[in-house]
């Protein structure tokens, strides 16, 4: 059985691409095994502490391993992504051996898809950048389809996301193109 590894680009408990990544797990939970990633305790990227890593960086580094590809559920911050995850895909691209740049990084080939849930922009920007990084550290993108979710007024006063159908027919559409993508 194929193993996604989420990750929520929203620290938040109760957030919004948090719940947008618990409905795509309904459309996938008997297809493939999904496992949350927590990344609150890796540190900043910093030259000064690469080697030896850091163990949450290393912890990292396994889990994404093991991983047959990779869901990313993140808000749109300022027209891009937020910057932990940004710091997550550095310590991603970094080589696991010092100043061994010729083999393969963590990153490199692994199967990734793209969602989120926003404002008005549907977090477009968002992944749009995300596509661009990841492509450039040498991940393996599914750049169609993706979902983009403009959250409605009631999301933003009671916390809790509210799909239309449509909404969840292009989740379900991502999640079983994205396990023919990791075939």
């Amino acid at each position: 059985m194929k193993k996604i590894l989420f990750i929520i680009g929203s620290l938040r408990k109760d957030s919004f691409n948090r719940q947008l990544a618990q409905e795509a797990e309904k459309y996938l939970a008997e297809q493939v095994k999904i496992t949350y990633l927590d990344y609150t305790k890796v540190p900043f990227i910093n030259q000064d502490m690469e080697f030896p890593a850091p163990a949450e960086v290393i912890k990292l580094r396994e889990t994404v391993a093991q991983a047959d590809g990779i869901w990313i559920f993140s808000p749109e911050y300022n027209f891009s992504y937020p910057g932990h995850v940004k710091n997550l895909l550095d310590w991603l691209s970094r080589p696991v051996v010092p100043n061994d740049y010729a083999t393969p990084t963590v990153i490199n080939g692994k199967k990734v898809t793209m969602s989120g849930a926003g404002g008005q922009m549907a977090t477009g920007k968002c992944r749009e950048k995300l596509a661009e990084l990841l492509t450039f550290i040498k991940a393996d993108v599914m750049t169609t389809p993706q979902t983009g979710i403009t959250l409605n007024a009631e999301a933003w006063t009671e916390g809790r996301m509210i799909l239309t159908d449509e909404q969840r027919t292009a989740l379900k559409e991502q999640a079983d193109a994205f396990v023919k993508y990791l075939e």
